[in-house]
């Protein structure tokens, strides 16, 4: 599938999750439409590896790599500390990464790991680089979210599922709660040039939930590039 006939030299777009599946598919096609590429990635070999890739196959050279564990908050902080002193601006802003796990696990914050790091990590990153991303506008939230939302509700008893723990009810209500936060954000954000949208990637092949644990970020399917470039990206 081709790219879109857009130009993204001159901007600048973080990517977390970055280093296979969805991720490094968006990776790849903002590289090669000019723009600058911040990689997020959790594991420096695979993320280099990537990194290379991306730069050989778009013959973009300024595809830049940071690394966090989004499963924690200081790494997180850290993340948006390191990405504010190397970029003044941000145009687009894609939480891409997202984790499931067969058997309930706890973050070194004590929250339980699928909320942590596919709702709670993209609503710390993105608000801690809002002020970025508004002294870029226009500029794009993109999340990328899952139809399992519509499988679950929320316990406000039980958010930690201590109680009643499972892959799918876990992954479901961290991905019910990112949207929520997108409409949330879209209503605050109104005039201000910074759209915000999630999107849901559809049947693909994924790496998702294999091994019982780990993250999951996505597919290499490139229609699911072409989703996010609806989402508007390509137009910040």
């Amino acid at each position: 599938m081709p790219l879109l006939n857009t130009s993204m030299q001159g901007k600048v777009c973080l990517i977390t999750g970055a280093n296979s599946g969805i991720g490094k598919a968006t990776a790849l096609g903002l590289a090669q439409m000019g723009a600058t590429v911040v990689m997020v990635c959790r594991d420096r070999a695979r993320g280099e590896e990537a990194q290379r890739e991306i730069k050989t196959k778009s013959g973009n050279d300024v595809v830049d790599l940071l690394l966090a564990d989004l499963s924690s908050q200081q790494s997180i902080r850290q993340l948006a500390d390191t990405f504010r002193q190397r970029y003044p601006h941000l145009h687009a802003l894609i939480n891409n990464a997202g984790a499931g796990f067969t058997q309930r696990q706890e973050s070194v914050d004590g929250l339980e790991m699928t909320f942590a790091v596919n709702y709670l990590a993209p609503f710390l990153l993105t608000n801690l680089l809002l002020d970025v991303l508004k002294n870029s506008a226009p500029a794009r939230v993109i999340n990328i979210a899952s139809d399992n939302h519509r499988f679950v509700r929320f316990d406000m008893q039980d958010l930690q599922l201590k109680r009643r723990y499972g892959f799918l009810r876990a992954y479901g209500r961290s991905k019910l709660a990112l949207l929520l936060f997108t409409y949330e954000l879209a209503r605050q954000l109104q005039g201000t040039g910074i759209t915000v949208n999630a999107l849901e990637p559809g049947p693909t092949s994924t790496t998702f939930g294999q091994k019982g644990a780990g993250p999951a970020e996505g597919t290499h399917e490139s229609h699911c590039m072409h989703k996010i470039w609806a989402s508007g990206c390509s137009s910040a």
